[in-house]
């Protein structure tokens, strides 16, 4: 979506086109430093060309000042310690200094607030990590009377250093507890049975303490050793563009690469999964046919200790995430990347192996054959709008749907499910181009700029690849492009919509801007990192616009985060809605009543006692959810007794009793039989659709619309 060059190039956008030329021609002559003062430096170089990038091209920018600055301050100091486990007041009251300046670092001055964030940083992790030792050195007592708050928006930072250690001293006793009672609940468990010793209550709480020294461990080896200076910087920039909207967003290069991997589903790497096991990164599978692979140097199992780039000093992964570690691993195609391994007899070797193209197709659209008793109806999953833009010949998740729409027809389904639950969207073009396989020529989105001039991205193709009864799956995740498609399938009177009240809101849109000067803000890969910037908001063909507000669901189907905080609307940095002008589009004729369809839906799952359970239950556990938690074993075993049993019961009402036929494509699962690990992912795929009771309900809608059609074809013979 943010690097749509056929959008951008076209003279609908040329607007945006000169607004990004200005910005970059003013960006680049106010870094050249005419003022005669010493050059900035790589902080500096950042901060100055993304304020100036925020001010000069955001869709809404907010204006950058002391009252920002304030805003940013508090922000960032709460983004560095998510938890409140780490400053004191008296570390904010050393800060305070800053707290009107930090306008003044983003408008050229120098940046000396985040190094003045470390320095007190790195003393008061040392001094949590000692108190964090100190507080498992000795039993707990889970007897008395108390509770611990966890949710840090109920929290200030720690008055003095005795209200940190009586913070920690809860906190930790609270992860003691968990263990200790999941140990006692094992031992109860297999108690009497054959070769299990059991231990007394003082060794089982020894061992919970001890589980839990070892989680904090690798906790603190992380803060201490991966999360670093460049880290906290990076942090400070992303706080700044998010305070602008939640999806402006700061790339350092790496974390681009990576971002552009996941949207074209194709990287440069060595082809082994990696997993993290008590602090180590070990290789979970190796990709067959690849790097690794084929060097046979690799088992799974192995722990990789370190990783270097070609003959430059090796890194170590001590303290590192597997997505930090992954990074790391994948680079230019055929540069070299060597691994310090330790083998399973606990030698180590170094490694070293060229990079090549790695295809990750499993995230890709991918298609089966579903068959609840009534009907044989196709169904498409697609995770994302993928698209491949720096290669011509590279997949595009429009192009890959119309392919297995076209072997779903050789196949003589009776309709199409369309699955973009969780979808958190992609390439705008391709959700254009995805629509315009299922309606006739016209509007699909509407993109607004910040001047507020409206432009309509249209289907220009009059024909249609498919026809039949059709239904769209959606959850509180699916946002942006599944939003738009959802949307405009809805508008369009062209199938049913079904999911959660609502999809998640997003109705932005973002392009990718280098940073460097020289090279200008066309070259969205720069050594300085990359900002994705909000330049647009995108509107329904009705008019309305789906930020914050989303898709509200044809048919409601209740599920587990119908309460979760996780939708746009629940971001205070999220944009406002608002409406513009519908674009003229003539309404799909359709075969069937839908509001038929949808009612008798919607009487359905009124009456499913599985669907009403999952509702009841998803709001006691809301409710439960506070985030404060006794610290007295009785009160908690209660508490954890009644929260598993809801839970279980949800487990079990998200399955079907009765199974759904799934089959495969013919030649499908073939793709996937030179590796025994994707085949293995494949066939739980479809083993976990059999299961799945909202595609049930989908394929219920889906059968039907074939019924109205069937019965309106026969009074007409």
């Amino acid at each position: 979506m943010q690097k749509l060059l056929d959008y951008m190039f076209s003279k609908r956008s040329l607007p945006v086109l000169v607004l990004v030329l200005v910005c970059a021609l003013f960006i680049g002559f106010r870094s050249m430093g005419t003022d005669g003062s010493q050059p900035p430096g790589k902080y500096e170089k950042i901060l100055h060309n993304v304020g100036d990038i925020l001010q000069q091209v955001h869709y809404s920018p907010k204006d950058i000042n002391d009252a920002f600055s304030k805003e940013i301050f508090k922000k960032y100091l709460a983004n560095v310690d998510q938890e409140k486990v780490i400053f004191q007041q008296a570390d904010l009251l050393a800060l305070k200094k800053y707290e009107t300046t930090l306008d003044d670092e983003i408008k050229g001055g120098l940046v000396e607030f985040v190094p003045a964030v470390s320095t007190i940083y790195k003393k008061r992790i040392l001094e949590a990590e000692a108190i964090a030792k100190e507080m498992l050195a000795k039993p707990f007592d889970f007897t008395s009377n108390e509770d611990v708050v966890l949710d840090p928006e109920k929290l200030e930072f720690a008055k003095n250093s005795s209200d940190l250690k009586e913070r920690w001293r809860k906190r930790i006793k609270y992860q003691v507890l968990e263990r200790y009672v999941e140990l006692l609940d094992n031992q109860e468990k297999n108690k009497g049975k054959e070769g299990f010793v059991m231990k007394t209550p003082q060794e089982l709480e020894k061992e919970a303490r001890e589980r839990v020294a070892k989680v904090n461990t690798r906790m603190f080896d992380r803060l201490k050793l991966k999360y670093n200076d460049d880290d906290r910087f990076n942090q400070y920039v992303n706080t700044i563009t998010n305070a602008m909207d939640p999806h402006t967003t700061f790339f350092p290069p790496v974390d681009k690469r990576y971002f552009d991997e996941q949207m074209s589903g194709r990287f440069f790497g060595i082809g082994a999964s990696l997993r993290e096991e008590e602090g180590n990164i070990k290789i979970a599978s190796l990709l067959t046919g690849s790097p690794a692979w084929k060097s046979g140097e690799f088992t799974v199992g192995d722990v990789i200790l370190k990783v270097a780039q070609g003959g430059e000093e090796p890194t170590d992964l001590a303290g590192f995430a597997v997505e930090d570690a992954v990074k790391l691993i994948r680079g230019k195609k055929g540069t070299e990347v060597r691994l310090t391994l330790r083998k399973a007899d606990g030698s180590v070797k170094v490694v070293s192996i060229i990079r090549d193209e790695i295809v990750q197709d499993e995230t890709f659209a991918r298609s089966a054959i579903v068959d609840n008793g009534k009907g044989k109806v196709g169904y498409i999953f697609l995770p994302e709008f993928y698209a491949d833009f720096d290669n011509p010949k590279g997949n595009r998740c429009a192009v890959d749907v119309a392919r297995e729409v076209i072997k779903l027809k050789e196949q003589k389904v009776d309709g199409i499910v369309i699955d973009l639950r969780n979808n958190g969207g992609g390439s705008l073009y391709d959700v254009v181009q995805m629509a315009g396989l299922f309606i006739e020529e016209g509007p699909i989105v509407q993109v607004k700029d910040r001047e507020g001039r409206p432009s309509v991205l249209r289907d220009r193709d009059k024909t249609v690849l498919y026809d039949g009864p059709l239904a769209v799956m959606v959850n509180e995740f699916s946002a942006s492009a599944s939003e738009i498609f959802a949307a405009a399938i809805q508008d369009y009177g062209r199938g049913v919509v079904l999911g959660s009240t609502t999809t998640y809101g997003k109705g932005t849109v973002q392009r990718n801007i280098g940073l460097d000067k020289e090279t200008g803000m066309f070259v969205a890969n720069s050594e300085l990192g990359t900002i994705k910037l909000t330049l647009q908001k995108f509107y329904r063909i009705n008019g309305g616009s789906t930020q914050l507000k989303g898709v509200s669901s044809d048919v409601v189907l209740p599920d587990i985060y119908e309460n979760a905080k996780f939708r746009e609307k629940d971001d205070p940095d999220a944009l406002p809605w608002d409406e513009i002008q519908k674009a003229p589009y003539t309404a799909w004729r359709s075969p069937f009543d839908l509001n038929l369809v949808r009612k008798n839906s919607q009487a359905r799952v009124a009456n499913n006692e599985a669907f009403n359970l999952i509702k009841t239950n998803t709001d006691w556990l809301s409710e439960q959810n506070d985030k404060v938690y006794s610290l007295n074993i009785d009160k908690f075993r209660e508490s954890k007794k009644k929260i598993n049993a809801t839970v279980k019961q949800l487990e079990t009402l998200n399955k079907l009793p009765k199974e759904l036929e799934v089959a495969s494509i013919p030649g499908d699962e073939d793709k996937f039989a030179v590796d025994k690990d994707k085949l293995e992912r494949y066939k739980q795929w479809k083993k976990n659709l059999r299961t799945d009771i909202y595609l049930d309900e989908a394929v219920n809608v889906i059968n039907d619309m074939v019924f109205q059609r069937n019965l309106a074809l026969g009074n007409k013979n």
